[in-house]
């Protein structure tokens, strides 16, 4: 068997089988944690299904690339999962949920892209199958929080068991989201700063992102803490009430990551409301100016289209100082409408 390290060559898209990364995990050996490829994989299921001699302790956890054309079929030859798993990847429902599938657990959860750009398309699903000897994951796009455990599992990190593996998995999920809330935080800082300024520039639309953004992490992760709570009422028969409880300690986490999210949409909705509010004031105040401007030009207007007609009787024609009677009738009512207007205005 390789060591942990051996396998890091492979590339992330998965080898031959659509094999992204796998470990077999065994407390009691002298190597605790150790790196399988596709083919150790088969020969570790093919033994578990044998029953010669594998440790009672030992389990295994793979990740799958969807994208691969050979992941399933690989999966359907040799993991000897829930039909309901199979069910779970075909039938496109993202809603995040955790149910109780013959004796594994079945787990949807929705995760943000490994290149992450703070957009609401960044999300992706990440499809789990939990049992007391092997925890399948698989996906379609590289995700961060698969990523974090997987990491943190080459550095040397051995959960006990399969559901510790699962708990771990919600814990990345939730300090992914943590960071997430937090950068969020810091661009809603910065605009706010900026509108203090009266530096209006483009903030409503990028509040408008980061507002979609929340809220579509909220509506996919929002059903997970009470989809588990349900499910541990009645955990399966293998479940370790220590591994239960751990997981019941992740889903206060989320909670917590869900009530800043919701602070936060409140946030930018106050934010979003000031600045159309400044919007609308400068916009009255233009719309004032032009209405003034329109009401001084009024007088003027009128004069020039009577005294324009060209018919007989126009008055002051013949007059040497017609003019300047004009202009100062002109100057009269246009200083009336001015002081009306802003008399008004004040």
């Amino acid at each position: 068997m390789p060591a942990l390290h051996d396998l890091a060559a492979n590339s992330y898209g998965g080898d031959e089988a659509g094999l992204i990364c796998g470990y077999l995990f065994d407390t009691e050996a002298s190597e605790p944690v150790r790196a399988i490829d596709s083919a150790q994989a088969a020969a570790w299921l093919g033994e578990q299904g044998c029953s010669n001699g594998i440790a009672s302790n030992a389990y295994a956890w793979l990740h799958f690339n969807l994208s691969h054309a050979q992941a399933e079929r690989w999966l359907l030859r040799h993991a000897r999962l829930s039909d309901t798993f199979y069910e779970t990847l075909h039938e496109g429902l993202p809603s995040t949920r955790i149910e109780r599938a013959d004796d594994s657990l079945i787990a949807v959860i929705n995760d943000v892209h490994f290149e992450f750009s703070f957009e609401p398309s960044d999300i992706s699903t990440l499809w789990i199958s939990v049992g007391p000897r092997l925890v399948v994951t698989a996906r379609t796009k590289p995700l961060r929080s698969v990523d974090a455990l997987r990491t943190a599992v080459k550095a040397g990190d051995a959960p006990r068991s399969s559901t510790e593996l699962l708990e771990h998995l919600l814990r990345a999920q939730a300090d992914v989201l943590v960071k997430i809330v937090r950068g969020v935080t810091s661009r809603i800082d910065r605009i706010e700063d900026e509108l203090l300024a009266g530096r209006l520039d483009h903030k409503r639309a990028r509040l408008g992102v980061l507002r979609r953004l929340l809220v579509r992490l909220q509506r996919l992760l929002a059903p997970e803490p009470a989809a588990l709570f349900r499910l541990l009422q009645g955990p399966p028969a293998w479940m370790a009430e220590p591994d239960a409880q751990e997981l019941r300690g992740s889903t206060e986490e989320f909670s917590v990551v869900l009530r800043d999210m919701q602070a936060l949409q409140e946030r930018i909705k106050l934010l979003q409301e000031e600045i159309a509010a400044n919007v609308n004031e400068d916009n009255n105040r233009s719309l004032f100016v032009l209405t003034v401007v329109t009401v001084l030009a009024l007088p003027i207007n009128i004069l020039a289209g009577l005294f324009g007609m060209n018919v007989g009787g126009i008055p002051l024609a013949e007059h040497k100082h017609g003019f300047w009677i004009v202009v100062a009738i002109v100057a009269s009512f246009t200083a009336v409408a001015a002081w009306a207007a802003f008399r008004k205005k004040r």
